[in-house]
């Protein structure tokens, strides 16, 4: 008898499972894991500037876990966001910092200057959230003739012996929330007199190096009133 010939059927070996592709908001999550790293000193700055160039280089899950894996969650471990000692064990850039569902879909822009300079300015749609990094180098984002397309966009900046500066019109809402060590971290707040004006909060972390938000004189929003009034109707 012919074994070989009458064998039975041989098993299929599995197709390997494809990398996970990362969205925006996952490097956003390990940006934020980093910035907060670096604050706490478990980073210097060399080593931060670092692994922020491989979060913005990351195409895949895979190659963010890495850059956080010696890093707690948030300082705050599982059992801040909940989780029990059973659960099972979750990357720590899965779970700090997760966007608010409500919020809707996060749309970023990675503004990088690495001994460089980076400029987003003129016409141009700016999303919920952009990041801005500048190591030995400059990042410029002028919304003066910027497009809102959501009422609330926020700019997480982090500054590394470097200089970001961001210019907003004068009749919309401008907030922000940061530190400067051996730095500097000055944002001009602005209160919008229309209750519906789009506003853009910056949130920044600087060290030697300088990150400052504020209004251009005589720069407005020209159809704001027409802006509001067709998202209202719509």
């Amino acid at each position: 008898m012919d074994l070989e010939k009458h064998a039975g059927p041989q098993p299929v070996k599995p197709l390997e499972a494809a990398p996970l592709r990362a969205s925006d908001a996952d490097r956003d999550r390990v940006a934020d894991i980093l910035r907060e790293a670096l604050a706490e000193g478990r980073l210097d700055a060399e080593e931060h500037a670092e692994r922020i160039d491989g979060v913005y280089r990351a195409k895949t899950m895979g190659e963010l876990e890495p850059l956080v894996r010696d890093l707690p969650a948030a300082a705050g471990g599982a059992h801040r966001f909940g989780a029990s000692s059973s659960a099972s064990p979750t990357p720590a850039y899965a779970t700090a910092h997760a966007p608010d569902e409500a919020a809707g879909p996060v749309a970023a822009e990675n503004l990088v200057a690495v001994f460089s300079s980076s400029t987003r300015k003129g016409r141009w749609r700016i999303g919920r959230r952009t990041n801005a990094f500048a190591l030995f180098g400059s990042v410029e984002i002028d919304l003066t003739e910027a497009y809102f397309e959501q009422r609330l966009s926020v700019i997480n900046a982090t500054s590394i012996f470097g200089n970001i500066e961001v210019r907003v019109p004068e009749n919309l809402t401008l907030r922000g929330s940061g530190t400067g060590v051996f730095g500097n971290f000055e944002v001009d707040t602005l209160e919008a007199e229309h209750p519906e004006a789009p506003v853009v909060v910056v949130n920044g972390y600087s060290v030697f190096g300088n990150i400052e938000a504020k209004p251009k004189r005589g720069k407005r929003i020209a159809d704001l009133h027409d802006r509001l009034r067709k998202r209202l109707d719509s």
